[in-house]
């Protein structure tokens, strides 16, 4: 009898385990997946200020802080490396967004 309790507890502790681990997997992949949906979140705004830059300026904005001081647009420059980059004033610029490691 005695050694079936010790079994049993085992058993438990293997599957507190496995379920921790899986938790733990989990839980990083969803982090993963929300620093790619800022990404995405920020590249979109960047875009959409530009855009309306274009539609009542005529142009391209030259750079992200002229966004920022006429169009209200505000980054978190902290935890990503935003690219911004001006070809022409008629061209949309082009935006790379990556996740600064820390």
């Amino acid at each position: 009898m005695y050694r079936d309790k010790k079994k049993g507890v085992k058993r438990f502790l293997w599957i507190m385990i496995l379920l921790l681990c899986l938790c733990g997997i989990g839980l990083f992949s969803f982090r993963k997946e929300d620093h790619t949906e800022a990404i995405v979140s920020i590249r979109k705004s960047i875009m959409d200020c530009a855009v309306q830059c274009y539609v009542v300026e005529g142009v391209y904005p030259p750079s992200l802080s002229y966004l920022e001081e006429n169009y209200g647009l505000t980054l978190n420059k902290e935890d990503y490396y935003i690219h911004y980059e001006i070809f022409a004033e008629n061209l949309p610029p082009e935006v790379r967004i990556t996740k600064r490691n820390r």
